[in-house]
């Protein structure tokens, strides 16, 4: 459902029915009752989209929204008019988008972002809030906001990124002297941030084990694979810089009887520099809800990451995805993929194209033992991910509303 508001307007949350808000795997249907009655609000800045991949801040936000109003506020989009987008995705999460004309200069854009918020906080009688941080980038317009606590969720270093701003580092120190609690995506980006604030604490990426383990016993195929031979080697996930290209290249040169299948959206990159090959298919954006039907009907899951700034601190949540759906995982040697899933039995690691090559072969014809990845994974599901968090949060409120 959407609704765009005029700066000018009003905004009020629309109501939403049933069949229009988007399910959530393993989410209850109503919210749970607010657990601390001071705060009501949770508002989120984010860099990434709400219906892009759906990863970490998804699966932390909705579970966020059993207890407190979620305001999930994105970057802005570019158009004719000033205006305020707000998409409810179920009655407590909204996810707030301000349009900017075309041609603003950076001021005037920041402006109209502060103005937005402002408007936001006001218009929905948002008081006692929490302010929940993606980007340190989003300080430029909401520095002036009293939240009752601060917390930078640090998913990734985004100052190794391509094309990350200038002033990224500068904003990130100041959004950490300001944090009450700082969570990191990863072991590696805990070790990397634990000295600059005291209250920072590791959350790998955690699994929705429920969502993805029917891929074990056959789900329907999806139509775009159905005329795919196997063995069907795959990955899911932004194909971006952090993807090793040529490594790909290299495996389907030296392995024309196996079928490549990739899933994701092309981001930040030329696609007419990714490689071609008539056992290579890229078949775009798939939706979180069909991930498992997809999943079924691969025989190993690929990571096929550069080894470079971009990819040294990050925790990628598919390997876990993977593991549940009963797929063997072959990955390049990413510190957090060998430090946390390095010791299970169905994970390879591989620094190079004939390791690669070995390991997917060897991993087509062995039968793993399930048992240890099974606990392991149950052990790091998201609701435990969350619960452990909240735990941390009600603490920092407890002082603050003492």
């Amino acid at each position: 459902m959407l609704t765009t508001y005029s700066l000018t307007q009003p905004m009020s949350v629309p109501n939403l029915t049933t069949e229009e808000a988007s399910p959530v795997s393993s989410l209850p249907s109503q919210p749970t009752p607010i657990v601390d009655q001071e705060v009501t609000d949770l508002v989120c800045f984010s860099h990434l989209r709400w219906d892009f991949v759906f990863q970490r801040p998804q699966h932390l936000l909705s579970r966020a929204s059993r207890q407190w109003r979620v305001w999930f506020v994105e970057e802005p989009t570019y158009g004719e008019t000033y205006q305020l987008e707000l998409r409810v995705i179920d009655p407590h999460l909204t996810v707030v988008v301000p349009h900017i004309p075309h041609g603003s200069s950076p001021e005037t854009s920041l402006d109209l972002q502060r103005r937005a918020v402002d408007q936001l906080i006001a218009q929905n009688s948002i008081q006692d809030f929490i302010s929940w941080y993606y980007t340190p980038m989003a300080l430029s317009f909401s520095h002036h906001l009293q939240p009752r606590l601060v917390i930078y969720d640090c998913m990734d270093e985004l100052s190794a990124f391509l094309g990350a701003p200038a002033n990224l580092l500068a904003q990130e120190k100041e959004l950490l002297k300001r944090a009450n609690l700082v969570f990191t995506g990863g072991l590696s980006l805990f070790e990397a941030k634990q000295a600059r604030h005291a209250h920072v604490f590791a959350f790998p990426s955690s699994i929705d084990f429920n969502h993805f383990a029917p891929a074990r016993k056959g789900l329907s195929q999806p139509t775009d694979v159905a005329s795919i031979p196997g063995p069907r080697i795959g990955y899911s996930g932004v194909i971006d810089e952090r993807m090793d290209l040529h490594l790909l290249r290299s495996l389907a040169q030296k392995r024309p009887d196996w079928q490549f299948t990739l899933l994701g959206p092309v981001v930040k990159i030329d696609g007419s520099n990714l490689p071609q090959a008539p056992n290579i298919h890229y078949l775009g954006f798939k939706q979180y809800l069909s991930l498992p039907n997809y999943f079924a009907h691969w025989d190993v899951a690929i990571m096929p990451f550069a080894i470079n700034e971009a990819t040294r601190y990050i925790s990628p949540t598919k390997t876990p995805e993977y593991l549940a759906a009963g797929l063997p995982v072959v990955s390049t040697p990413i510190h957090d993929v060998v430090s946390m899933y390095g010791h299970l039995a169905p994970v390879a690691i591989a620094n190079s194209p004939d390791a690669f090559e070995q390991a997917i072969a060897r991993a087509l014809q062995e039968n793993n033992p399930w048992e240890e990845v099974d606990a392991f994974l149950l052990s790091h599901s998201w609701d435990t991910t969350w619960a452990r968090m909240n735990q941390l949060i009600q603490s920092q409120l407890a002082l603050v509303f003492e």
